[in-house]
Parts: structure tokens; C-alpha cells; sequence
């Protein structure tokens, strides 16, 4: 449950980034404009401290975006919405990688405090005996905005990027697949805490926080199921992949492009056994590049046998959708 670039409005395009905003902001900027200003001397402030808050997130996705790019990842679109930002980020299956892309956004943060809180020093150092001007407002409102989003973000709660950095680190120790599993587990107990938080609060907000929250999470351990499930699969030897040095797993895990058969690409020498069709490159179930299948050989394999279709009621899976 995520904002997709589908139902969003082209921004800008900055160093390969394209930057979108989703419909559902303008909702909500025309409820938080429309309010009688309530710390300010007039509403157009409450424009700009509406707008700055996006700022503050866009500069949040652009340190997670290009950490990504840093370690060999794709990132090329950001989405803007109600609940805050989302970067797609593809960065490369190992835990390093992972880490890295997750823990720049909120390093974009930490910095960001340190700006604003050496501007709020500097701009009020002359005005302790006069009333706040709205300048000065708004910088002690971007301040508070800006601690409150790097501490709530760091909450070991998953998808939040505390949970992912957690999980990053547990990757380290318990592999992709288990790290996953603890750090769901570890969101779904904190799913409870933000409904309790939610009920106390009543607030809006933060039951439509804790819903895209929990539904993340639900689809994280639906994931680490399938990638403890995979990891289980026996592995076929002469072949590894280039980037992971993984084997591939046996079965019928890719989907020709052109007729739509399941197959396994390694029994059948990277050509659709329906149509024929040959695919210049193969993905990788474990780290998702995809690479010429003549990079993958590490030994001379076994001659390819007659494909069979596959046997039982599970429905395969495409090497995309296991990420």
C-alpha cells in the first residue's frame, strides 16, 4: 500500500530523479490552508509551513535515492503524499547496500537539525524580550517537524526506516530472508503499540498511519515466508549467478515475456519451450540483476532435459515479483 507515479502529477526531473505528487496531497493541502491560522498572523503561512514540510521530506527521499545510486542501485522516481515521501529504490541485494540507501534518509534529517537549529539560535537571539515574529514561527515549527519525523522514522518498526535499518543489520547475522521475519514480527508488535496510541489520540491520522503500517507489514512476512520457502529449494549445479554468486534454484520461476509459459530457464538453456522465444538475459531469484545467462556458467552443465509442465496446484512465480 503505497502511492504509485500511476496516480500522481510530474513534479520535476532532477539528476535522473523524477519527482511526483500524488492527488490525494492536494485533499489534504486545501483542508491545512483553509484552517484559520492558528500560530500565525495570517494563512499564507500556513502555505509556506505546509510546503516547507514537503521539503523537508523531498530532501529525506533524495538522501535515500542517491545512497542507492552510490552503491550501485537504481533509483529514478519519487512519489510525494499526505503520509510523507516513498523513493523506489532497487539497491543491490546485499546488506551493506541495503543499509546504506536506508540510513541516508534520516542522515538528511540529523543534518537538516543542525541547520535549523543554528538558524533558530542566530534569528532569536534578539528577540527574547519582543513576540515571535511568524519567521521565527515557522523556523521553531520546521524544527519540531523535522525531530519529530527522524525519531519517528527511527522506530524499529517496519516498513518504517528504523525497522529496515534494523533488518539491514540482522541481515548481517541472519540472512535476507530470516532478518525479514524478525524485523515484520518486531513491526507487527509495534503496530499494536501506534492502534493504542491511536485509540488514546483519536486521531485520524495516526489510525491511517497505523493501517498503512500494518499492511506493509503483512506484506513484508508474506515475503519472508516465500524467501524461506525459496531458500529451501534445491539448487542446480553449473550455474551461479554473476552478482550474488547464488545457484539458482530448480523450478519453473520465469514467465516468457511473449506467451506468458512458466519455465526454468536453466533447464531449457534461457528459450521458452512454448514459443521459442530466447531471452538475452536471465534474472536472479536471491539479488534480482539480471544478467546473459553465458555469465552464469561456472561449469559445464548437464545437457538440457525435455521441459515438463509443472506438476501441483502452486502457481509460478516470475524471479520480479520474489525482490
Amino acid at each position: 500500500m503505497t502511492p504509485s507515479p500511476g496516480g500522481s502529477f510530474r513534479l520535476f526531473r532532477a539528476g535522473g530523479i523524477t519527482v511526483f505528487l500524488h492527488w490525494s496531497w492536494f485533499v489534504v493541502a486545501a483542508i491545512e490552508l483553509f484552517q484559520p491560522p492558528v500560530r500565525y498572523d495570517s494563512r499564507g503561512w500556513n502555505a509556506v509551513e505546509y510546503l516547507a514540510l514537503f521539503g523537508l521530506v523531498l530532501l529525506h527521499e533524495f538522501g535515500h535515492a542517491l545512497a542507492c545510486r552510490q552503491v550501485g542501485g537504481r533509483a529514478n522516481q519519487i512519489v510525494l503524499w499526505p503520509l510523507g515521501g516513498v523513493a523506489y529504490v532497487d539497491p543491490p541485494q546485499r546488506p551493506g547496500a541495503m543499509l546504506w540507501s536506508i540510513a541516508a534518509g534520516p542522515l538528511v534529517n540529523v543534518v537538516l537539525f543542525v541547520v535549523l537549529t543554528t538558524l533558530w539560535v542566530i534569528i532569536g537571539l534578539d528577540r527574547f524580550l519582543e513576540p515571535p515574529s511568524d519567521l521565527l514561527i515557522l523556523l521553531r515549527s520546521l524544527w519540531a517537524i523535522n525531530a519529530g519525523l527522524l525519531v519517528f522514522n527511527m522506530l524499529p518498526i517496519y516498513p518504517l526506516d528504523g525497522g529496515q535499518i534494523l533488518r539491514s543489520l540482522l541481515w548481517f547475522i541472519l540472512g535476507k530472508a530470516q532478518s525479514l521475519m524478525v524485523a515484520t514480527v518486531i513491526g507487527l508488535v509495534g503496530v499494536v503499540v501506534l492502534f493504542g496510541l491511536a485509540l488514546l489520540s483519536g486521531s485520524a491520522w495516526w489510525f491511517v498511519l497505523t493501517a498503512f503500517i500494518l499492511i506493509n507489514c503483512w506484506q513484508g512476512l508474506r515475503a519472508a515466508l516465500m524467501l524461506i520457502k525459496l531458500e529451501r529449494l534445491p539448487r542446480r549445479p553449473g550455474f551461479a549467478c554473476p552478482a550474488c554468486q547464488a545457484p539458482p534454484q530448480i523450478g519453473v520461476f520465469w514467465v516468457c515475456d511473449q506467451c506468458r509459459t512458466p519455465f526454468d530457464t536453466f533447464q531449457t538453456l534461457a528459450t521458452c519451450p512454448n514459443c521459442h522465444a530466447q531471452f538475452a538475459q536471465t534474472r536472479c531469484i536471491n539479488c534480482g540483476q539480471a544478467r546473459p545467462l553465458s555469465e552464469w556458467l561456472v561449469a559445464a552443465p548437464a545437457a538440457a532435459q525435455p521441459w515438463q509442465p509443472p506438476s501441483g496446484p502452486d502457481e509460478p512465480l516470475t524471479a520480479e515479483v520474489i525482490d
